[in-house]
């Protein structure tokens, strides 16, 4: 995909300050240090177009990102940061929650993964979630830059036991440093947000 306009919606905290054009809308998600941000200005080939924090979990709205005027990405809240109080947790699940069920333009979930983590609970959460919601995941092995290739085949296997159901699903590896993969991630999310059924 050529990306030839990008521009920042806004973040929401209700429903109402969602965009209501009914756009297609590709939701990404992971743990708060997973390389959320960092996945996004690759992806988009824009260094600053989300805010790329040496803290984990600053980003705590949902944020909307319009892509050539087509489709939206848009960045949930990272979960899973042992330093944000219970409260902040609660409020950032109400939020996820909020977006993710009232959404019928939504045609993609990018589940962030760390490639040398193992998926934790929250994880498998999210995926639990999106699996009732019959909303085609795409799993993304961020850091992939950070390991050996040996490394590399040791843990794509190690995560693939934590989701016996997707024997046949892809697992992208991907490196925000090299952009390793970004055209083929791109050739996937763009079947999925031109699918009309």
């Amino acid at each position: 995909m050529i990306i030839k306009t990008v521009e920042f919606y806004g973040s929401a905290v209700e429903r109402h300050q969602y965009p209501t054009d009914n756009l297609p809308e590709v939701v990404l998600c992971g743990r708060s240090n997973v390389g959320k941000s960092s996945f996004i200005n690759a992806m988009l080939n824009m260094k600053k177009i989300a805010r790329v924090s040496s803290t984990p979990g600053k980003t705590r709205l949902v944020n909307f990102f319009l892509i050539n005027n087509n489709f939206y990405f848009v960045d949930l809240p990272g979960y899973g940061y042992a330093h944000v109080s219970f409260d902040n947790q609660d409020d950032f699940k109400t939020r996820v929650e909020k977006y993710l069920d009232f959404r019928p333009q939504l045609k993609a979930a990018v589940l962030l993964l760390d490639i040398r983590r193992v998926p934790n609970p929250d994880d498998l959460m999210m995926y639990a979630y999106f699996k009732a919601k019959i909303i085609p995941i795409v799993f993304i092995l961020t850091k992939a830059d950070k390991i050996t290739n040996n490394d590399r085949l040791k843990q794509i296997a190690s995560i693939r036991q934590v989701f016996p159901a997707e024997k046949t699903e892809q697992f992208i590896l991907f490196s925000a440093t090299t952009k390793e993969n970004v055209t083929q991630i791109w050739d996937i999310l763009e079947k999925r947000i031109t699918k009309t059924a």
